[in-house]
C-alpha cells in the first residue's frame, strides 16, 4: 500500500473533526480531500503517460492527462 501525504492544515482539520468533534471544519476537510484526490489522479495519469509500453497507450494517457489538467485542445501539439 502506498503512503499519501497531506498538508498540515488538512491534518489539523481532520484531528479537530475526529478527536475534538468540531463539525465546522467539514467543508475544509471535503475541499482538501477533493484537491488531494485530483492531484493523485493527475499524477497517476502522468506516470502512465511516461511509462506506457506502446506509443498508442502513451498518447492515450497523454490526452487523458491534458484533459484532466484543463489544457484546451487548441493549445496541444
Amino acid at each position: 500500500m502506498k503512503n499519501v501525504q497531506i498538508s498540515e492544515e488538512l491534518f489539523i482539520a481532520l484531528l479537530k473533526y475526529h478527536l475534538v468533534e468540531i463539525d465546522d471544519v467539514l467543508p475544509e476537510i471535503k475541499k482538501g480531500l477533493e484537491e488531494k484526490l485530483e492531484a493523485m489522479v493527475r499524477r497517476d495519469l502522468y506516470t502512465k503517460y511516461k511509462t506506457a509500453p506502446t506509443e498508442e497507450e502513451r498518447e492515450k494517457a497523454r490526452q487523458e492527462y491534458l484533459e484532466k489538467v484543463g489544457m484546451y485542445r487548441s493549445f496541444r501539439w
